[in-house]
């Protein structure tokens, strides 16, 4: 049995790993041989996710203390075994927990919390899988932005100056 000082210095060390990181995922690794866990700890080492087995009630006691986070729509779903997993993609864990099911059933998704949206249940795997990351849809957003002045600029020097003296002298026009 842990000491209640072994308690609290293990909730301060979760609540240390929550705060630095905007993305947890909450598994269920229970029936897993030895074999098949040591295997889903490489995978994460490998796919940049931390995991950590934790207790309940005090990964819970420390959910509660991390301040400016709402982390209750997880508590029901702590339950059973679980194994925290945390990383700096939202999508990570999920396409490594896809991947590692390809040999069984576990792990299962109990639930996410991904800068502050709540996941819960199983079935939301492959769209979290699928997740869009950061980079990716800033990428998208500056391609989306780019495009509307890329057309203007063809459209202007597809025409030669005809069509700048035409937009130049309607402008005038306009402003007359």
């Amino acid at each position: 049995m842990a000491t209640r000082e072994q308690k609290d210095q293990a909730i301060a060390e979760l609540i240390e790993e929550i705060k630095g990181s905007n993305v947890l995922y909450l598994t269920d690794a229970s029936s897993m041989t030895a074999e098949a866990t040591s295997g889903l700890r490489r995978a994460c080492n490998k796919g940049g996710v931390r995991m950590k087995v934790v207790k309940n009630t005090l990964l819970r006691k420390a959910m509660e203390r991390v301040e400016g986070r709402d982390y209750s729509e997880l508590y029901p779903t702590l339950k059973g075994q679980t194994a925290l997993m945390f990383a700096e993609k939202g999508n990570a864990p999920a396409k490594l927990i896809k991947d590692f099911r390809k040999k069984g059933d576990r792990p299962a998704l109990k639930s996410a919390w991904i800068d502050e949206a709540v996941f819960i249940g199983d079935d939301q795997l492959v769209m979290l899988s699928q997740l869009k990351g950061r980079e990716e849809l800033i990428g998208e957003i500056i391609g989306l932005l780019q495009s509307p002045i890329k057309n203007v600029i063809s459209a202007l020097q597809g025409g030669g100056g005809h069509k700048i003296a035409g937009l130049v002298k309607a402008l005038e026009e306009r402003a007359a």
